[in-house]
Formats: C-alpha cells, sequence, structure tokens
C-alpha cells in the first residue's frame, strides 16, 4: 500500500469548493485508489464552522451529540460522546487549524463522500475510484490518537472472513477486517496531525480493497456498525449514565 500525501495552501473559510481544492492539487488520479481526505477541510468548504468568542463549546458538543457524558466525568475537561455510532470526544468538534473556529463535522458525511467521489468519475473518467473521509480519535487504555473513516464510498468497507478456513484449516467465527478505518490510521500517520498541512492523500496498490461502481447501500453501512447490545464492549458502554444530545 502506498500513501502519498499532497500539500495544500491553509484551507480557510475563504474556501468554499471542495472540488476547487481536488482541482488545484490532484492533477490525476489512476483506477483502483482511494482518495483521502480529512473532514476538517470537507467541513471548512461546507461552512460548518462556529466562531470559539463567546460560545459554550458544550452545549455545542451536546447540540451535536446523539449521547454524551459530561465533561466533569473525566480527568481532562472533554465531553464524552456517542456521534453516527462512533464513540469521540467532543462529537468531532475541533479547533485545532481553525484559527478561531470551532469545526463541526460535516452535516451529512456520507452526501459529502458520495459527492465527491462523483465529480472524480467524471472528471478523470474513471470507473473503480475511492473516497475515504477521515478524523482522528483516541482509544480506551492508549495514549495518542489514530486516524478513523467516517464517510466512505466505491468500496467496501468490511472484509468479511467468517467461514473461510485459518492456515490451520480451523474455521474463522468472527473475522471481519475494517479495511475502511485500517486505511483511515494508515493514512493518518502518513498525512500528519498536526502543522503539515496534507489534508489530501491519494493510495494506491491496495489489493485487498473490494471496489465497486455504486455508493454504499443502508445494508452496507449497517455493516459497520454494532449495537449496545452486541458490542463485546457494551456493558462496560452501557454502565455508565449516558445523557441525550440534540441529535
Amino acid at each position: 500500500m502506498q500513501v502519498n500525501p499532497i500539500k495544500t495552501h491553509k484551507i480557510t473559510e475563504k474556501d468554499k469548493s471542495i472540488n476547487k481544492i481536488i482541482d488545484s492539487y490532484i492533477e490525476d488520479i489512476s483506477e483502483n485508489s482511494i482518495l483521502v481526505v480529512t473532514s476538517k477541510i470537507v467541513s471548512i468548504t461546507e461552512g460548518r464552522l462556529v466562531p470559539t468568542e463567546g460560545i459554550d463549546k458544550e452545549q455545542l458538543v451536546i447540540n451535536e451529540a446523539e449521547k454524551y457524558l459530561p465533561k466533569e466525568t473525566n480527568s481532562f475537561g472533554l465531553t464524552v460522546t456517542i456521534k453516527n455510532n462512533i464513540l469521540a470526544v467532543n462529537a468531532g468538534i475541533d479547533e485545532s487549524n481553525t484559527n478561531g473556529k470551532y469545526v463541526l463535522w460535516p452535516e451529512d458525511i456520507q452526501n459529502s463522500a458520495n459527492s465527491i467521489r462523483k465529480y472524480l468519475k467524471e472528471k478523470f473518467n474513471i470507473k473503480n475510484i475511492g473516497v475515504l473521509i477521515t478524523d482522528s480519535k483516541t482509544t480506551p487504555l492508549r495514549y495518542g490518537i489514530t486516524g478513523i473513516g467516517i464517510g466512505y464510498c466505491g468500496f467496501q468497507a468490511i472484509n468479511d472472513h467468517v467461514g473461510e478456513p485459518d492456515i490451520f484449516g480451523r474455521t474463522l467465527k468472527m473475522t471481519k477486517v475494517n479495511v475502511m478505518d485500517g486505511i483511515a490510521a494508515a493514512a493518518a500517520v502518513v498525512m500528519g496531525e498536526s502543522s503539515e498541512q496534507t489534508p489530501l492523500a491519494v493510495i494506491t496498490d491496495i489489493p485487498f480493497v473490494k471496489f465497486q461502481d455504486n455508493n454504499p447501500t443502508p445494508e452496507e453501512l449497517k455493516l459497520l456498525e454494532i449495537d449496545l447490545d452486541t458490542d463485546v464492549y457494551g456493558e462496560i458502554l452501557k454502565s455508565v449514565p449516558w445523557k441525550n444530545g440534540s441529535k
């Protein structure tokens, strides 16, 4: 797998179109590639910005969250949330590299991914092209952030190996590979998380990715989700006093 980060200008609220950014920095893209786009620049071009001055950040987080734990419940003063079936800090709201603004996740992440893929297909006249919108995440019991996919299109997010034999012939009963998040994590390491100014990357040489010439169906999107009653960590997650957010 080859991750090729792309350096851009500083993306600000003056940038109103993700397609224009793509036009400025991607001259060509080949079949069987994935374009990785950070959620931040998608949000900025879609106007998902809120000035930090005079804003109650915790209330803003609550407005964007489906469920939340008040910031008093942890030593960092952060609001732990569930948003889009993802365990996230502050509902994904960020203020790094934003020049005095809070950046929210895109309002409709899936539509954003679908639209970018449609534009790439038409611009470059290609069939097998994937789009992956990413953000950073923390992991329980681990310091440091890694990448996660929050929207995708043009490939299968899960490679299901249930029912296949392992190297000794034992039938696999639970093994499903999260291709989307694996690629997101690899891309984030190369693209960086501070002042690198590389919010785009093109990933090639990915034979394990199963491309498809359609937007993911609702059934395919559900394959990524585990409800609390099924999740192996469900009892831990249900044991804390979640409050309902506005979403």
